[in-house]
């Protein structure tokens, strides 16, 4: 329990919590004690305001971000209590602040959040409105509150300046972990591979969030402040991670294949698995101690079952003889230089952790990394551009403010006590996404339910305003802390502190639950029924558009691994690119798709269509970076003549879905049926190994490499090629089963 206790108020989580705690508890108790709690409420409120804005981010965009939330709120609430009086003013004003900062979301992650905080601003304009010189006091207080937080965010980022990127390698170590562990688990003989597929998709939407996330900090930070050893020691695990699920994307087994293979010889699959469980292992290991802020201890020797996996390998060899043994053999082999890579990446990992790191232990692998990253600058044509019915950003734009709209005239027509909670509601729980906004429409009312129980089941005994104050502090900073990972317990702990915080302020406020109950239910009500029948984003009118994406990235990393392939040369940035592009591409699908099951099932239009074309991209790009990797580890024979008109068939297949998701001319040609491409390889496979054999000269170890090569990337072609021929197909069922 302490363990659990001490690692949740080491998170960043609870960081952040009692950032917003210290800095609208503070300016709050000061004035109360000055006799002037208003003036502190009041502070406090512009730095609750502010807070949403606050993202992890270097110093620099942290101050400029929360400079203008601050400048943004405050300016909002001025707006909003001058022109309060002149409805002629006040609603084409109000209309247009609603719909302008909805739409700053087309920018990044710190964008949306400047446009949440300034909703929510609006929101709580309407809790009360001001006249006469009170408005520009309350404006001022409101930017008073932004820039004292400003300052303690500030101070908390000197007091801990890594531990934010410490805490999110740890959670992309876990993640790697849990990738590798699912690996190991196809090993087993009656696995479902098709729910481990499932987690695995999955796991890759989630880690190629976070690697984004890390490398945006990570580069930025290194450019502003230079290289030091810290920040060498996060770039060199940073990169070592997305290599080792590279590496584990970009290979795959026939797992039924080498079960069938190997049955007789079960021992060489089985010390296989304890490995690739064992990779796992240590990764969670050293994922635990680095966010338990512990020295990592060594529990499992990866280099020592790495010699076993050698040893059974040999052993097969042996018993087996040199001739029966040799396809076997390859393929063992290119089990045991995955195994190799891996151990060799996960121990730069580790060294990482437990030694300094200098500048050439990089090795000019982060030489690229900038140009992978999104450059945050705000053009006015971006915003332009967004302004079409087929941007999801616009269409949750007009469908949030006509909603709050609605909202807003509800609550002036019906008696309902403030408006404003039924606006702040809409802004908390609407999201672009049909599930997402419903599954916070669900936890929202729970735990306001719970929370105005539990809240007024506490003022039933009539605690003393000493203790009320400390039992509102404590909920504020566990509401702040759970809020963004557990919705619902987050939503209990700030109803508990905003009904303690008004029974302070007035006391006898009993039916305050009731109405704030009844408001929540309205504005959830609104917020479900406007993204339901309002300009509704269904993915399923997304989806063909991040597949269309995947496809053109797949296709531009197939050119770039053929070029580097014919080339032999050094891996050039174009490559680095494209690559990277593609595991983007595929991510972006996943997530999609993800947010397609959500939806109803009404709307999940070809559901198990896109499913599958989702797998066959990602098997595309696990297969054509496979081949990547193995160019850039070993030395290649030229290429042939079939590898060019494969990877032009390939990339032709490729283009021809994209033209039939645009509906395009769909017309054919040229095009070599996969069973022909099948034979064509295989008896190149043939004619080469009798040149290898018939060549005196060659010695046995670049025999069996050569063969090694010839097998892996006649096996890869041809799987290439099945599987852009199956994107075509199901490509083409998605026009036989149009969307509607």
């Amino acid at each position: 329990m302490i363990t659990k206790i001490q690692k949740f108020t080491e998170s960043t989580e609870f960081t952040n919590a009692l950032k917003i705690t210290i800095a609208g508890a503070f300016p709050a108790l000061l004035f109360s004690y000055l006799g002037d709690i208003g003036t502190g409420i009041t502070i406090a409120l512009g730095a609750f305001l502010v807070f949403p804005s606050d993202i992890p981010s270097i110093l620099k965009h942290k101050v400029n971000g929360l400079i203008i939330t601050t400048l943004i709120i405050s300016g909002i609430t001025l707006l909003i209590n001058l022109t309060y009086p002149y409805p002629w003013l006040f609603y084409p004003i109000f209309v247009s602040i609603l719909f302008l900062v909805s739409m700053l979301a087309v920018y990044d992650q710190r964008a949306t959040m400047v446009a949440f905080s300034a909703l929510v601003a609006v929101s709580l304009s309407f809790a009360h409105v001001y006249t006469g010189i009170e408005i520009f006091i309350h404006s001022g207080l409101i930017l008073v509150g932004g820039i004292f937080y400003l300052l303690v965010s500030i101070l908390f980022y000197f007091i801990k300046p890594n531990r934010y990127v410490e805490l999110q390698i740890a959670e992309c170590i876990k993640l790697t972990s849990q990738y590798l562990k699912l690996r190991g688990d196809l090993w087993k003989i009656n696995s479902d591979r098709k729910e481990i597929t499932k987690k695995q998709l999955h796991l890759q939407v989630e880690l190629n969030a976070i690697h984004e996330n890390i490398r945006e900090i990570l580069v930025r930070h290194r450019t502003n402040y230079g290289s030091s050893n810290q920040n060498r020691k996060m770039l060199l695990s940073f990169m070592s991670l997305v290599e080792i699920m590279e590496l584990a994307i970009s290979t795959s087994f026939d797992h039924n294949k080498l079960h069938q293979k190997f049955d007789d010889h079960p021992v060489v699959l089985h010390t296989y698995q304890n490995l690739a469980y064992n990779l796992a292992k240590v990764l969670k290991q050293l994922a635990k101690s680095i966010s338990d802020k512990k020295p990592y201890q060594y529990k499992h020797n990866i280099l020592e079952n790495l010699h076993e996996l050698e040893d059974a390998i040999e052993a097969y060899k042996t018993e087996l003889g040199p001739i029966d043994s040799i396809e076997g053999a390859l393929m063992l082999t290119t089990m045991l230089r995955y195994a190799e890579n891996q151990v060799e990446k996960i121990k730069i990992v580790e060294r990482a952790f437990t030694t300094a790191v200098q500048l050439k232990d990089l090795k000019g692998r982060d030489k690229d990394l900038e140009k992978l990253i999104q450059h945050h600058y705000y053009p006015i044509n971006t915003l332009v551009e967004n302004f079409r019915f087929s941007s999801t950003i616009f269409r949750h734009s007009l469908r949030i403010t006509v909603t709050i709209l609605i909202g807003f005239f509800i609550g002036k027509i019906l008696p309902f006590q403030n408006v404003y909670w039924i606006l702040l509601t809409i802004v908390v729980i609407m999201r672009p996404g049909y599930g997402l906004t419903k599954e916070r429409t669900y936890n929202r009312f729970i735990g306001t339910a719970i929370g105005g129980i539990i809240a007024f089941s506490i003022l039933y005994f009539s605690p003393s305003t000493t203790v009320m104050g400390c039992i509102t502090i404590v909920c504020m900073l566990l509401g702040y802390s759970f809020n963004p990972t557990n919705y619902k317990i987050g939503t209990t702990f700030i109803t508990m502190y905003v009904i303690f915080i008004f029974s302070i302020l007035s006391p006898g406020i009993e039916n305050l639950i009731q109405y704030r109950i009844l408001d929540t239910v309205v504005g959830a009500i609104l917020a479900i029924l406007a993204n339901h029948f309002l300009w509704p984003s269904w993915e399923f009118l997304n989806i063909p558009e991040y597949l269309e994406k995947s496809l053109e990235a797949n296709r531009n990393y197939l050119k770039e691994f053929s070029a580097l392939y014919n080339s032999k040369s050094e891996v050039s940035s174009s490559y680095r690119l494209a690559r990277n592009q593609a595991f983007i591409g595929v991510g972006n699908l996943m997530a999609s798709f993800q947010r397609m099951v959500q939806e109803p099932k009404s709307k999940q239009t070809n559901l198990q269509l896109f499913y599958k074309l989702t797998v066959l991209n990602n098997a595309l790009l696990s297969s054509a970076a496979s081949l990547g990797t193995y160019t850039q580890s070993n030395k290649t024979t030229a290429a042939s003549d079939v590898f060019n008109s494969a990877i032009t068939q390939i990339t032709k297949n490729l283009d021809y879905a994209i033209s039939i998701l645009n509906q395009e001319d769909t017309k054919s040609t040229d095009f070599v049926a996969p069973e022909d491409m099948s034979r064509i390889f295989a008896e190149l496979r043939n004619i080469r190994a009798k040149e290898l054999n018939e060549d005196s000269s060659i010695s046995e170890v670049d025999f069996k490499n050569k063969m090694q090569e010839v097998q892996l990337v006649i096996e890869q072609l041809i799987w290439l090629t099945n599987l852009s021929d199956n994107i075509v197909k199901s490509t083409k069922q998605l026009l036989i089963n149009p969307q509607s």
